[in-house]
């Protein structure tokens, strides 16, 4: 019921949002009877907000269109590489720069996006600034309430296999960077593979604001898992997706839900930035108006997560610490991170993380028990919060050259053409397109 009231509130809310740009429009046009009154810009500038506030939003667009390489732009074409129920593998093919045979051959870099309400377009300035120098590809799940129920369910486990099946796809020497929430299934992952001795084994981890022990520092998200019984989060959160959506019937932690959680941690913040948004439309300041908006354009766009991959992660991750306790099973197997010895780990975190509290990241390298320490790596960010780690200027600037240094001094050199053939099973639908909803 909750789901389809919250359907029915969106609805009216856009209708209203587009009168309010209508009548905003009205106001400040020339040929407006009001527009050269006094409050006019005013009260058409409070409307644009409302109506910024409350329009719809479908999957952003990376917009990633191109790089610099040798300091010569060259263009950047996005390509499904494999697209699956839940997620899809996309890579960032990058143009040839002139007088360059073959292309450039740069360390192949699989991002792990988290799948934790918002889409993967939450890391372009991750990508952006990886692109220059690594060969990118990205994991871009799906909104759960696009995917039938006939395409069964996607929790924690298949998360491990999905991450599993791209790194053999993609192949030996492939490196992984995971942001926030994944460190915890791609440090299982590559314990799991380590121990197989695989030979798509990556040979370096860089974990950026993971959850990996929230014991250690634990923040107001950590907290709110924590004083609510298991029973509760079964129970409370949980809703059917509307019959209006591909995924009738699914049963999903919904995206809204999760941005009203974001919203109200800091609420005074968000309603400060919505105040200068009105101020910079009333002085003309269009450049710190536009940037506002286009930062709350990704932060709105959420998607909803499958039941069964939040329950566990609450159960898992939050509430039991399995991975750091030694209860994190895959499959009946358990992945220890002991049993790394072959990839290098990286554990970037934020000296203002509000969402991964210092320490809980760090914790993988204790962990790792049996990886010698020349090929341990840790970076705290100072002054960073949690978006800060993999967006902005302290990103690019001062975590980034971390990064890449790490991934350079683990780097086998032996990375093999990146694969040409795509593959995409005809049952799977795409992805829907901005701002587009399906019926």
């Amino acid at each position: 019921m909750l789901y389809t009231a919250y359907e029915m509130q969106r609805s009216w809310l856009a209708g209203a949002g587009m009168a309010a740009q209508a009548s905003s429009d009205w106001l400040l046009a020339a040929t407006s009877p009001f527009a050269w009154s006094p409050g006019a810009p005013v009260m058409a500038r409070a409307l644009e907000v409302f109506a910024h506030a409350v329009e719809p939003r479908g999957k952003p667009a990376f917009g990633l269109n191109s790089t610099m390489i040798y300091g010569e732009p060259v263009p950047v074409s996005e390509e499904v590489v494999l697209r699956k129920p839940f997620g899809q593998l996309k890579h960032f093919r990058r143009g040839v720069p002139a007088g360059v045979s073959g292309g450039k051959r740069d360390p192949r870099v699989l991002v792990v996006a988290p799948m934790s309400g918002h889409f993967a377009t939450l890391l372009r300035g991750t990508v952006e600034r990886l692109l220059p120098d690594h060969d990118v590809f990205i994991t871009d799940w799906r909104d759960a309430k696009l995917v039938p129920q006939s395409e069964g369910r996607f929790d924690l486990e298949d998360y491990v296999d999905y991450l599993i099946e791209y790194l053999e796809l993609l192949g030996p020497d492939t490196h992984i960077i995971a942001v926030c929430q994944p460190s915890v299934p791609a440090l299982a992952a590559v314990a799991l593979m380590n121990a197989d001795d695989h030979p798509c084994t990556p040979p370096s981890l860089t974990m950026m604001g993971g959850p990996v022990d929230t014991r250690k520092a634990p923040t107001a998200v950590n907290e709110l898992a924590m004083k609510r019984p298991y029973a509760w989060f079964e129970q409370m959160p949980i809703q059917e997706v509307p019959a209006i959506w591909p995924g009738a019937g699914r049963k999903v932690y919904p995206g809204f839900l999760q941005l009203s959680g974001f919203m109200s941690m800091n609420l005074a913040n968000h309603m400060k930035s919505h105040w200068e948004l009105f101020k910079h439309l009333i002085e003309g300041d269009e450049d710190s108006a536009e940037a506002t908006k286009a930062f709350y354009d990704e932060y709105r766009a959420v998607c909803d997560m499958t039941a069964e991959f939040y329950l566990q992660t609450i159960d898992l991750v939050f509430q039991r610490q399995a991975l750091a306790t030694g209860q994190f099973f895959h499959r009946g197997r358990l992945a220890d991170p002991a049993a790394i010895t072959k990839t290098a780990i990286l554990a970037i975190e934020g000296e203002r993380d509000d969402i991964s509290g210092l320490g809980q990241t760090r914790a993988a390298l204790d962990l790792a028990i049996n990886l010698a320490d020349d090929r341990k790596g840790y970076h705290m960010a100072a002054g960073a919060g949690h978006y800060g780690i993999f967006n902005g200027s302290k990103w690019r600037d001062t975590i980034a050259p971390v990064v890449e240094r790490f991934i350079r001094a683990h780097d086998t050199g032996k990375v093999a053409p990146a694969p040409l053939r795509v593959v995409v099973p005809r049952h799977v639908e795409p992805d829907v397109p901005p701002g587009v909803e399906v019926a």
